[in-house]
């Protein structure tokens, strides 16, 4: 039995992992790496293993650092089954058209500098074309569906609770009569969040692979994520402001229109200002939202209004109807991608307005390092964009209890929920710093931990 981690190894994107048991030879994730143009790199790298001899993909969810680059996987050679929830099916063929769509605007606009001076031209990292290639692969399996796939390998997925669709995988491995559980979390979410359900806990494995995003902190909890986004929209529309949110498209931009829609029903003073859902993608995501509402949590599931529809919430679809919101003056809420600032109509917002102290820049995701995002949150005082130097007046909040991921008591809880110790936890996912420092929580608690680097059996 062998494991590899290419990606997501001491870094949190780039989510990639190759188990060869038997006969047997799989991927958990394609993903794409994401952050300073180091990390970008990799993506054109060749794969480390040959893609025509891949058998098959279990994809955990729908984030582009876990499927970003299956795509290249298919270009490269891969024939196999791509293994997906009905959700995560849904989602998958609209962000890989959006992620191929950003690769070829971002190549043709490189190649026009590359054109100036006297550089040959470069090929995106892959075309929609390539992205339409990878649909008639996709596999749909439900949650607690055990599913034998080769002699070798069983598995099915259990509920994340991270986005829409997202799942924790449960491998059944048997070779040559050697029976292991191996378990990889995918991205875990928070307990007690809007619209989904709570991560699901698991009894017993041999090996647990574990995301460790913020295994470090924990997420701020002064006040309820609600009533701590309803203090910064007061604040802003008061002095006349525009509240500016760089968003992902997928999760939490819908849990933001939720959140609003419960505002605007429960707050008598809420302003009555129109909130613009700024992103073609984000529009196309919340359809698929409200297409599976089986896998709400109850809660949602009891709202008899539509939870992602509201008096004043605008769908900008079109460029031009995008450029008539900076036109106005008036305060408003405009959410808007991507989240972490480096491409998208989040970063025509911001050259219209984050040089004007009313506005308020609202970041309630992961900021990589190396992004526009991070060295705005970082506190910088002027950024560079779009061949512009921008002051930075306005007011910059970040709301950190808003993250898709669990903290380090949520991932402590979900390791500790296991049945019997296993023989080791693999720590992905994840910064440096930030998995040492974790690392060293579970060690003391009595977990043996290893810390996977690229390309190593982990096993060995």
């Amino acid at each position: 039995m062998k494991i590899t981690c290419h990606g997501a190894a001491r870094v949190v994107t780039g989510s990639c992992h190759q188990i060869e048991v038997g006969n047997s030879n799989f991927l958990i994730d394609c993903g794409m790496f994401q952050g300073d143009k180091e990390l970008n790199r990799l993506n054109y790298r060749q794969f480390p293993f040959d893609a025509a001899r891949i058998d098959f993909v279990i994809v955990t969810h729908g984030h582009i650092d876990h499927i970003g680059l299956l795509p290249k996987l298919v270009n490269n050679g891969f024939r196999g089954d791509i293994f997906a929830t009905s959700a995560t099916a849904d989602l998958l063929p609209i962000m890989l058209q959006d992620a191929a769509f950003i690769q070829e605007k971002d190549t043709e606009h490189e190649n026009r500098r590359r054109l100036r001076t006297g550089k040959e031209p470069r090929k995106p990292l892959y075309t929609r074309d390539d992205a339409a290639a990878v649909e008639p692969l996709i596999r749909r399996l439900e949650y607690g569906e055990s599913t034998q796939l080769t002699e070798e390998v069983t598995f099915r997925y259990r509920d994340a609770g991270h986005i829409l669709g997202s799942a924790i995988v449960e491998l059944f491995l048997d070779e040559a009569g050697m029976k292991k559980t191996v378990v990889f979390s995918g991205d875990l979410g928070q307990w007690d969040v809007p619209i989904i359900n709570d991560p699901s806990l698991i009894p017993n494995a041999d090996y647990i692979f574990m995301e460790t995003t913020y295994g470090n902190r924990r997420h701020e909890r002064p006040l309820p994520r609600k009533d701590a986004l309803y203090e910064v929209i007061q604040r802003t529309v008061g002095r006349g402001g525009k509240i500016m949110i760089p968003s992902f498209a997928l999760e939490r931009t819908q849990e933001l229109i939720y959140l609003l829609s419960e505002l605007k029903r429960e707050k008598k003073d809420f302003p009555d200002i129109n909130v613009y859902l700024d992103s073609p993608l984000a529009i196309k995501i919340t359809e698929v939202f409200r297409r599976h509402p089986e896998i709400y949590d109850e809660e949602a599931k009891a709202r008899v209004d539509a939870p992602f529809d509201f008096p004043g919430l605008m769908f900008t679809e079109t460029a031009t109807e995008s450029m008539r919101i900076n036109e106005s003056d008036d305060p408003a809420i405009i959410i808007a991608g991507s989240g972490m600032c480096t491409a998208g109509r989040i970063r025509h917002h911001l050259k219209h307005g984050i040089w004007d102290a009313r506005n308020t820049v609202l970041f309630v995701g992961y900021q990589a390092p190396g992004t526009l995002g991070r060295v705005i949150l970082d506190g910088a005082k002027e950024i560079r964009m779009m061949g512009l130097t921008l002051a930075v007046k306005a007011e910059i909040v970040r709301i950190g209890s808003f993250s898709a991921h669990a903290d380090k008591d949520g991932l402590i809880r979900w390791l500790q929920a296991f049945g019997d110790r296993p023989e080791k936890v693999f720590l992905i996912h994840g910064e440096g710093k930030t998995m040492d420092e974790f690392a060293d929580v579970l060690r003391s608690k009595g977990f043996k931990v290893a810390i996977p680097t690229r390309g190593n059996n982990v096993l060995a």
